[in-house]
């Protein structure tokens, strides 16, 4: 063992944390991203026992006993049940840490850019409750700016669009802050939801949130395709409250798709009206970079390249971004320090 190992080890890893309406991701300082898992707890209805955190969690939405509820505890990117998220947090944690006495990490916990002073101040309580030694706060296009590499620092604009679960969030960065942002609470689980909608108003079909999502997955678009898709959806027909099951196209997904879409186009391109002429020039030059779950969507960058005439760029790993920039402030925290608002610890 290094000394440098045997010195965090008393002291504990420092983290980086996405706590995301869908899924959590947890990257620690020298392992790499060490955790992934969905953003969901499973409680006894009567006892408020946690019976169960994250994937295993996750299988029981929508399958439970009356007497056992799965719990999202986020919403719109942020916290709705606080206890509820203190509790994931403090699991999630202590799945890739030891805790004791000496050994509490430090955390940087990244959160949407539209969040307000009580929905801020929720996250950092949560952290804190959860024993880690010191809280600080990264705004999300920030950290999956960073995540994606792109040179943050440098007097030079870049647009960043993050479409994650809950919310969608539109930033312009340039000398290592943000200069406009947007934050709209219009994301992946209003498409669900739309598709949801769509079965039950045309086709008197009622499908669950996993099944949608398996759908928007399959056969989803954003923009009109050559090839038509198909994928069989199975439900319940609210007429006779048996089993049904039907055909579904990926044109039908994507009218249903349409409204949704067309809230997070309109956010981007409101942004470009807010943005300094001269990093408009910037973005044209060097494009859109878009991450988060959305942006896997068939045909996203093209519809955004419709609608804003700037190439539209994707990472890599784009469900990743945003941690990994937490990931790469926690490894270089000297370098990214200003980047970083410190809340609370020592």
């Amino acid at each position: 063992m290094s000394i440098f190992d045997f010195f965090t080890g008393l002291v504990g890893r420092d983290m980086g944390i996405d706590l995301g309406t869908v899924n959590s991701m947890v990257y620690v300082r020298g392992k790499g991203i060490v955790l992934r898992e969905p953003s969901v707890v499973a409680i006894n209805r009567d006892s408020k026992d946690i019976l169960a955190v994250g994937l295993e969690a996750k299988r029981m939405v929508g399958r439970t006993p009356s007497s056992i509820v799965a719990i999202k505890p986020l919403r719109d990117g942020v916290i709705s049940d606080f206890d509820i998220t203190q509790k994931m947090l403090r699991h999630f944690i202590n799945k890739v840490h030891r805790f004791n006495f000496f050994a509490r990490p430090r955390v940087i916990i990244c959160v949407p850019s539209g969040i307000t002073g009580v929905e801020r101040r929720a996250v950092i309580e949560a952290a804190e409750q959860s024993g880690v030694r010191a809280v600080y706060i990264l705004e999300e296009p920030m950290a999956a700016a960073i995540g994606t590499e792109l040179p943050v620092s440098e007097p030079i604009g870049h647009m960043i669009v993050d479409i994650g679960g809950g919310t969608t969030e539109i930033a312009v960065i340039s000398l290592g802050g943000i200069v406009v942002s947007q934050s709209i609470r219009i994301a992946g689980n209003e498409m669900d939801e739309a598709i949801i909608s769509m079965l039950k108003r045309d086709h008197n079909l009622l499908i669950g949130e996993t099944t949608a999502e398996a759908v928007k997955i399959e056969i989803g678009s954003a923009f009109t395709q050559n090839e038509e898709e198909t994928v069989e959806v199975r439900g319940r027909d609210l007429v006779t409250g048996l089993p049904k099951s039907m055909m579904l196209s990926n044109k039908d997904v994507r009218d249903a798709l349409d409204e949704t879409l067309n809230i997070i186009t309109n956010a981007v391109v409101e942004t470009f009206d807010k943005t300094p002429p001269e990093l408009i020039a910037d973005i044209y030059n060097n494009g859109i970079m878009m991450v988060g779950g959305g942006s896997l969507l068939k045909g996203m960058s093209d519809r955004l390249k419709h609608h804003t005439k700037c190439e539209v760029l994707t990472t890599e790993n784009p469900l990743e971004a945003v941690v990994l920039g937490a990931g790469k402030c926690v490894e270089n925290f000297e370098i990214f320090k200003n980047l970083i608002s410190y809340e609370r610890g020592v």
